[in-house]
């Protein structure tokens, strides 16, 4: 199961910066990869697990922005087609080759 962190936080002043810099190395803390600028993504080995690191990302949720917390499937993860400069990317069917992204 992969947890996914979206979020699009205020950046205009630099405590805003602050505040969304911490929000991130929170994420790096608890395990979380950055897979895009504002989408974080983790890797839970079970739907308790996940309600785990779930819990722990709402309890440091800055307050203004906004944030959405979703789960996937390594299903549906391993779905996913992944693009560089139009050039498609293996698609990444476990944790392991989420590196090479």
């Amino acid at each position: 199961m992969w947890v996914l962190v979206l979020f699009d936080l205020p950046t205009e002043s630099k405590k805003e910066r602050k505040v969304a810099s911490e929000f991130r190395k929170k994420m790096l803390k608890d395990g979380f990869t950055m897979f895009q600028f504002s989408i974080y993504l983790r890797h839970s080995s079970s739907k308790e697990n996940a309600e785990v690191h779930i819990k722990r990302v709402k309890s440091f949720l800055p307050e203004k922005g906004h944030v959405g917390i979703m789960c996937i499937t390594d299903k549906q993860f391993g779905m996913m087609e992944i693009f560089y400069n139009q050039e498609r990317k293996t698609k990444a069917t476990n944790p392991e080759q989420l590196e090479l992204f």
